[in-house]
């Protein structure tokens, strides 16, 4: 698609904005004003589909567009003349009329011709022809890649996006009699009954519990009723009480920050005290596994409510009224199948029907299952079908339990899958149940173990995600399709992780690939420590605790472990003795889900990590990094998230190339405690991507930053304290994408950036501060940039350029505030 299909659409929004001003303050041209506007707005539909479509025009269509931006153009700067224009002006008033004129013929001429006609059926053209291209995906794996790298979009973001289109769709298919009779059975209970204070949905995994409670969410009435003050609010099976009571006191207090920050003004006890009424208040409690964790959560105030989504009831006195989710009737379990299976509500003619109702009665009515089988048999033969089907039939139970029944079902989505493909899905087990999984984290670990590289990564995620078996979250900072695979995370649901983690531990403990705590627990598994006499063969380790101390941890050899996930909540960690015993490990992935960050005990393991290529911290104390201490030469890739890390950077200590030799990516974010960077880290030549984010008080950067040659990527992005860029950034010849977003006080680009001349994306929303560029003549320099996204009152010195460089693309960002990332 050329760049003018996208500025045509941009031009023409923006047309449609100062017309509407202009109808309403300007009386000479209000006529013509409101002629266009019925014009444009007939127009900007047609537009917005070629621009979205993603292909190019014919040569013809294209030079046609070309012209009507032009016009466009012309027609933007003549609203604002006219906008601008003194009320006692009647000479330069009349002038500009005749022009509004003039151009409110020219529109209405294209309009009225055969473009529109013509544009119609090449949409449509245009439409079968990405669906034929995304089939052949593989062909433009390393382009699309290099792509999203940069920020600039790609396949994942649009299996993001189609994802999201998936989940109405079928939606649309659920809601029939089962989620509209549920509907209104909750919102009567919640709504209706001021007699009830605690309710709840019930239903065995997969039936739609969660659906049916976020449908309730979204509800207007709902809405209405609490006044938008619903929090919604994921329990799990090993939850954080502490943290979770925090989060629903600063709801109901009006101090929501206090449920990310501590705890110390949290009532202590089970919550049930009884005091005056306030603003009414819905808490949804999602997952709730034990009634001791539901007591611990639950308030009793009059106008406050919990809706408590539970597999299990809980006894009336704590839950007062329930509805149990019914599962699909057949009519609607065909339905939703058949969206999953054919993309449609109903058995094509080119089906075996009898087939697809065997198949659909083997999934019990159960929404997920419909989904995901659907899913893995969609654009299979019939022999295939036929083998699904057999195997279905022949699925014995483990017990009587319908969850178990499920697994042994859903399993026959898995095996039909590619070998590789299967072990990353499996790999998904290694995960806490409820929480999402940074998209780096999970394409690292893969590409390290299953020797694959980053195109073929993304390539099975996608896929996975296509399959229904995981699902793709974007930041919801980002809001448009210029994001990269950086503000994107991965869940998966807690059926799909059971599914995985009952494939994953079959066997004799020491020879299962993957060594797993199902959840959290005070202390390691008894089957392991049955088993300490021989060595685990397992190539993934993950451990899910709370606090840890050295007596805590028992002596176990393996030799072939390549990851090792430490997932806990505590303030303080001692790192387990065992990592002395894993010479091959090659990626380390500590996460801290307590409130603080953890202070690490024998941090003396990491001397000997020689082998390890990818460091994950995250709600960490990060050690003094000296050099006696740690020497790990062959890392690629470090990334600190909420750390507490300033002293670990102390330039009178640290010397970062001899550390880190081979480090190509660092990734800080969220450390509010950096200040500077250490300038040694201008001398780490291997250097290649760098991203420091929302890091609120870092305010200087080494002034040789342009000694890194080989670094590509460099994100700023939320450093508010932030000032100024060091002026030899412009040495950095190989940079091709630059995010100083939302960096209020940087007052100015400097001028040596017309330097970067490898430079193709500049991201620099909300930086208030900064109201002129660079002299033109030297912006006109950087041949390479095709986007620049920024505010709308620099966008026209960007524009400038259009004129030099026809590749460029300008983007008026919209604004967009969000803790959601506070959900990890």
């Amino acid at each position: 698609m050329a760049f003018n299909d996208f500025f045509a659409g941009e031009i023409a929004t923006e047309l449609l904005k100062q017309l509407l001003s202009i109808s309403r303050k300007s009386c000479l041209c209000k006529s013509s004003a409101d002629n266009l506007i019925t014009s444009i707005e007939e127009l900007l539909p047609i537009i917005n589909e070629i621009k979205y479509s993603g292909v190019e025009l014919s040569a013809i269509r294209q030079s046609q567009l070309d012209r009507f931006s032009e016009t466009l153009r012309g027609g933007l700067e003549l609203a604002r003349k006219v906008l601008a224009s003194g009320r006692w002006n009647v000479y330069k008033n009349l002038q500009l009329a005749r022009k509004m004129e003039r151009l409110e013929k020219q529109v209405s001429r294209f309009v009225s011709g055969p473009m529109q006609a013509h544009l119609l059926a090449d949409v449509h053209h245009m439409r079968f022809e990405t669906m034929e291209r995304f089939d052949r995906l593989e062909g433009r794996l390393e382009q699309r890649l290099n792509s999203m790298k940069i920020g600039a979009g790609g396949w994942v973001e649009e299996a993001v996006k189609r994802m999201e289109v998936e989940e109405e769709a079928g939606l649309g298919i659920f809601n029939g009699v089962g989620l509209d009779l549920g509907k209104s059975k909750v919102k009567k209970m919640i709504i209706g009954r001021d007699d009830l204070n605690v309710v709840g949905i019930c239903g065995i995994g997969g039936s739609g519990k969660t659906t049916l409670a976020n449908e309730i969410c979204r509800d207007n009435q709902v809405r209405s009723y609490f006044n938008n003050r619903i929090l919604f609010l994921t329990v799990s099976q090993s939850p954080d009480l502490q943290q979770l009571r925090a989060r629903i006191w600063g709801f109901l207090t009006g101090n929501e920050a206090m449920g990310y920050t501590n705890n110390l003004f949290v009532p202590q006890g089970k919550l049930q005290c009884e005091w005056g009424s306030g603003p009414r208040t819905l808490v949804v409690l999602d997952d709730v596994w034990s009634l001791s964790a539901l007591e611990q959560l639950i308030f009793r105030i009059p106008t406050y409510k919990t809706l408590v989504v539970s597999r299990f009831k809980f006894p009336t006195p704590v839950v007062n009224e329930v509805y149990n989710v019914e599962l699909l009737r057949e009519d609607e379990s065909l339905s939703l199948f058949c969206h999953s299976a054919f993309g449609q509500k109903w058995i094509p003619p080119t089906a075996n029907e009898t087939l697809v109702k065997q198949i659909v009665h083997e999934c019990k009515g159960l929404p997920l299952a419909l989904k995901v089988i659907g899913a893995s048999l969609r654009d299979q033969p019939e022999m295939y079908w036929a083998s699904a089907k057999k195997r279905l039939l022949r699925g014995e139970p483990i017990c009587e339990s319908h969850e178990n029944k499920l697994l042994e079902r859903m399993a026959i989505s898995v095996e039909y899958l590619n070998k590789k493909v299967k072990e990353c899905f499996l790999d998904l087990g290694s995960f806490p149940e409820d929480k999402k999984i940074p998209l780096d984290v999970l394409i690292n670990m893969w590409v390290e173990i299953h020797d694959i590289d980053e195109e073929e990564a993304f390539a099975i995620l996608v896929e996975l995600s296509d399959k229904n078996l995981l699902t793709l979250v974007k930041d919801p900072r980002v809001g448009d399709a210029y994001s990269s695979y950086y503000e994107i995370c991965v869940t998966q649901h807690d059926v799909l992780r059971d599914l995985a983690l009952h494939l994953s531990n079959q066997g004799d403990v020491n020879e299962r690939k993957r060594l797993l705590m199902p959840r959290r627990d005070t202390e390691l598994p008894r089957e392991w420590e049955r088993n300490t006499d021989r060595p685990f063969n397992a190539q993934i380790v993950s451990v899910h605790t709370g606090e840890m101390r050295e007596m805590d941890w028992f002596r176990m050899e393996f030799p072939k472990a390549e990851v090792l996930i430490l997932n806990f909540s505590s303030n303080e960690y001692f790192l387990p003795p065992f990592i002395d015993d894993m010479p091959k490990l090659r990626a380390l992935i500590v996460i801290n889900y307590g409130t603080n960050e953890a202070i690490f005990e024998n941090f003396s393991v990491f001397t000997n990590l020689a082998n390890l290529r990818s460091l994950w911290l995250e709600k960490t104390w990060v050690p003094q990094l000296t050099n006696p201490t740690v020497h790990m030469k062959n890392l690629r890739k470090l990334s600190m998230v909420l750390c507490k890390v300033n002293n670990s950077f102390n330039p009178s200590v640290i010397d970062l190339p001899l550390i880190f030799p081979r480090l190509s990516e660092l990734i800080i974010d969220h450390c509010h405690d950096l200040i500077k960077l250490p300038s040694s880290i201008c001398e780490v030549n291997s250097l290649q991507s760098l991203s420091i984010t929302n890091c609120h008080r870092l305010c200087e950067l080494p002034a040789d930053l342009g000694m890194l040659k080989k670094l590509q990527i460099l994100r700023l992005y939320a450093c508010p304290e932030l000032k100024m860029l060091p002026p030899r950034i412009g040495e950095l010849i190989g940079l091709k994408y630059l995010d100083i977003s939302q960096c209020f006080n940087l007052r100015c680009l400097p001028g040596e950036i017309f330097r970067l001349a490898s430079l193709e994306k500049i991201d620099m929303r909300e930086c208030s501060q900064i109201v002129s560029l660079p002299p033109q003549t030297a912006l006109s320099n950087m041949k390479s940039l095709r986007r620049v996204i920024c505010d709308d009152e620099v966008s026209w010195q960007w524009r400038y350029l259009e004129k030099t460089n026809p590749n460029l693309y300008v983007q008026v960002a919209e604004k967009c505030y969000s803790l959601d990332w506070l959900d990890g």
